[in-house]
């Protein structure tokens, strides 16, 4: 059965158990929780409170994680940014481990230059996957890479790209970002779940429109179409809503941001109804 999740970031500003507490208030079943989401990140990112959340509410467990990307480049042709991009995933998949996570989520990387990917990155890339690798062994979390939007130095952002680089890396999974996709078409969300569906760990369900990335879902036609679909191919993981909080005509106090979560769960319920 497929769970409705949300990514923490749609509370930016928030506390992590307020955070929780909220998407259990909204009545969703899971959180993506970004390691990167501020009162976690900027005091530390202290390990103690986050294992508290998750053990506070166990309705939203197992959870899922996405790993640092704000300013981060594992591919880059900066050699120092490149090892520290691939130490903080690292980072990100043992604290998936030690919080009980299911899924981290991580960011292929691209060209510093922007110009087609070369050899050189995707060297870059495969010791990017050899160091995901031997940090997920033996700890039980699925390792997901991310599509990406098609700009002319992105890694990872055709369904044949991706399929190859799961072929070639049997315990590698992918986290399908429906609004990259939608970047392309419509038409692209279908073309990646018909590629790639038996390795779909996680998926970031919103829709792109006039240009604009991760919005809501509510109403949408497409999206019920897409999350009909992902059903149909037997996806069971999380659907993890990734919606843009500033993409709204103004400001969201906490509690309008709960009444878009039950607003959005009930309109994915009627999807799958």
């Amino acid at each position: 059965m497929l769970r409705l999740a949300v990514s923490s970031m749609f509370f930016h500003e928030y506390p992590v158990d307020e955070i929780f507490s909220s998407v259990e208030e909204a009545g969703l079943s899971g959180v993506e929780f970004w390691v990167e989401t501020p009162h976690y990140w900027l005091r530390g990112h202290p390990l103690h409170e986050l294992k508290a959340a998750v053990r506070a509410h166990p309705l939203l467990a197992p959870i899922t994680l996405h790993a640092p990307v704000l300013d981060l480049n594992p591919c880059s042709i900066n050699p120092r940014v490149a090892a520290a991009s691939q130490q903080y995933a690292v980072e990100a998949v043992e604290l998936a481990g030690a919080v009980g996570a299911a899924v981290v989520t991580v960011h292929p990387g691209r060209r510093t230059a922007r110009r087609p990917p070369s050899r050189y990155d995707y060297e870059h890339f495969e010791t990017y996957l050899a160091r995901l690798r031997q940090a997920a062994e033996g700890i039980g979390v699925k390792v997901a890479v991310e599509n990406m939007e098609p700009k002319v130095n992105s890694l990872l952002c055709t369904p044949e790209e991706m399929r190859e680089v799961l072929d070639v890396n049997p315990w590698l999974w992918l986290t399908l970002d429906v609004a990259h996709a939608m970047a392309v078409s419509e038409g692209e969300v279908f073309r990646y779940i018909e590629a790639c569906g038996d390795r779909i760990a996680n998926v970031h369900l919103s829709v792109a429109s006039n240009g604009r990335r991760h919005l809501s879902v509510a109403g949408n036609r497409e999206a019920c179409a897409f999350v009909r679909a992902l059903e149909n191919a037997g996806y069971c993981g999380p659907l993890t809503l990734e919606i843009e909080d500033q993409s709204f005509a103004r400001p969201l106090s906490l509690e309008e941001k709960v009444m878009v979560l039950r607003e959005e769960r009930r309109y994915v319920a009627r999807c799958l109804s």
